[in-house]
């Protein structure tokens, strides 16, 4: 399958977590601050976003609550949010944040390939890496962890993920009444890993993904965009966006993501809505693009990134108010443009996304020490 190049479609992606980026956005939908995770809010935000056209929808998580002030909100874990929706969605990429730093590998790929599985190849994973000593004390660890062993300890994770999604071929399972066998052994590996904290012997207990791999999403910054299939930018400004992005391209990622946080005009103008909620709390500076505005603006912002970058994942200030807008005057902008088309009932991530179907490590060994 080839990859779309940019320029030609710029698939979209939306940030679910919460009730939105801003702060304060829990005041808008009504929820207080430390309730408990309205679930059919979740289930119905995310068939908005489905319907709408959306290629892909993230889950943020941490093992702490989000904060400790008066504007904290609980949560229920990000791949448990994933799961759920699995079989509630059929078009939609689900893509929880689960963290390396303190989920253990194998589980974390254990999850991440159950959750290909039951949403029929449309799983991904935002590759976390929290690195709080509060965080790490949740493990019975301590950190932070300098730099060079925090970037070792993410690589090292995904390296086995990866392996251990190649540990059962296709193949592997047979179902052979006459004999009784259900999987070959000889297409189940062991993998034998040793990281820099963790050994894993493998194989994995789920058989391989559908996807053969799920897709793996990480942030420029975690130093490991040689070993994703989606890297993450930030900036300033487009032009910051822009120099990222071709950095990351040197490294051969399939694809790069920009990052933008948008507040839009509804039934009162951005600047005053976005007036109301810092009243309550700040929306602080992030590493993020960040657009206040009208949805021409932004339609004309997203123009100008499809020339730099293979898709954009939104980040609404509050969920109730700018998802909808971005369905009902965004997308359709972008897809009259051409630069959008909506993913189809049924197919894989890695299709909607235009990313090739991977070969099996395992498999490809064989071969070339057959051919050797």
């Amino acid at each position: 399958m080839n990859r779309i190049p940019s320029g030609c479609r710029l698939h979209l992606a939306v940030e679910a977590d919460g009730d939105g980026a801003h702060p304060a956005s829990w005041r808008v939908s009504g929820r207080p601050p430390a309730a408990v995770l309205d679930v059919p809010a979740l289930r119905d935000t995310i068939a908005y976003a489905e319907a709408a056209g959306f290629a892909l929808v993230t889950f943020a998580d941490s093992p702490l609550p989000p904060g400790t002030g008066r504007d904290a909100a609980g949560r229920i874990e990000a791949g448990v949010r994933a799961a759920y929706l699995s079989t509630l969605t059929d078009r939609i990429g689900l893509a929880p944040t689960l963290h390396t730093t303190t989920t253990e590998p194998f589980h974390l790929a254990t999850q991440l390939a159950s959750l290909d599985h039951a949403s029929r190849g449309r799983a991904a994973w935002v590759v976390g890496a929290t690195n709080s000593a509060e965080a790490l004390a949740t493990i019975g660890g301590t950190g932070p962890y300098e730099p060079d062993r925090l970037r070792g300890e993410v690589s090292d994770v995904i390296e086995v993920a990866r392996c251990l999604w190649d540990s059962w071929q296709d193949d592997a399972i047979i179902r052979d009444p006459t004999t009784g066998r259900f999987l070959d052994p000889d297409r189940v590996h062991h993998v034998n890993f040793t990281g820099g904290s963790f050994s894993v012997v493998g194989p994995l207990i789920t058989p391989r993904p559908p996807q053969g791999q799920v897709v793996v999403i990480a942030a420029d910054t975690l130093g490991v965009t040689g070993q994703v299939d989606i890297a993450l930018v930030g900036g300033g400004d487009l032009t910051d966006v822009t120099q990222r992005a071709r950095r990351v391209r040197e490294d051969d990622v399939p694809l790069v993501f920009a990052e933008v946080e948008v507040l839009l005009d509804a039934t009162e103008p951005a600047a005053e809505r976005l007036a109301a909620l810092d009243r309550a709390s700040p929306w602080g500076a992030t590493d993020r693009l960040r657009h206040v505005g009208s949805t021409d603006g932004l339609t004309t912002l997203l123009r100008q990134l499809a020339a730099v970058v293979d898709g954009v994942r939104l980040h609404p200030a509050v969920l109730t108010v700018d998802l909808p807008v971005l369905a009902e005057r965004v997308l359709p902008a972008l897809a009259a443009d051409r630069l959008h088309v909506a993913p189809v009932a049924g197919a894989t991530l890695r299709a909607t996304l235009g990313l090739p179907q991977p070969s099996n490590r395992f498999v490809d060994a064989a071969g070339a020490a057959t051919t050797s």
